[in-house]
């Protein structure tokens, strides 16, 4: 099977199971209804499905791998939006579900979105950032020095040496 094919299905089954079929059950399965506020929730599912299909490029074509644990890039992804936040496809799936729950004013849906959140983080420091410390050493240690967790911010640079610059009295 193709990379984009095994894609294409962790897509449909994973994030479409999480930020579709789960908040559809919650709202009961009946007819979508629009709040007041659709119009900044549909922004945000917007942002948020750009974003995790940009991952999702990045990992196939530069990471020669998928989102899956089973199947994970061969090469630590360190571009594209990796290079503002470590974990952008995950920050795509909670906009999406914060999108929903704006769009649709719906409170359940806000506590899934919380729930959710705690869920991707205790997965990214109890078993993500271990495995990837695993498999790519101090190169992951060096890009989480540069690269903040959750909060998309330029990257640090690496700190000069100050002793090799200092000025001789």
């Amino acid at each position: 099977m193709g990379l984009f094919a095994k894609v294409i299905i962790f897509t449909v089954f994973v994030p479409g199971t999480v930020a579709v079929v789960i908040p559809r059950a919650l709202l009961g399965g009946g007819p979508v209804r629009f709040g007041s506020c659709y119009l900044p929730g549909l922004i945000l599912i917007a942002m948020g499905v750009s974003t995790y299909m940009w991952c999702v490029w990045d990992f196939a074509y530069r990471g020669r791998g998928t989102p899956a644990p089973i199947d994970p890039p061969t090469a630590l992804v360190a571009t594209g939006l990796y290079r503002f936040v470590r974990n952008p496809m995950y920050i795509g799936v909670l906009l999406v579900l914060l999108g929903e729950s704006i769009a649709l004013v719906s409170a359940p849906l806000f506590r899934y979105f919380l729930a959710v959140w705690v869920m991707f983080h205790l997965l990214v420091i109890l078993y993500e950032e271990p495995t990837l410390r695993r498999n790519f050493g101090s190169a992951y240690s060096q890009y989480c020095n540069k690269v903040s967790r959750w909060i998309p911010c330029r990257p640090k640079r690496p700190e000069r040496d100050l002793t090799a610059s200092s000025n001789p009295e």
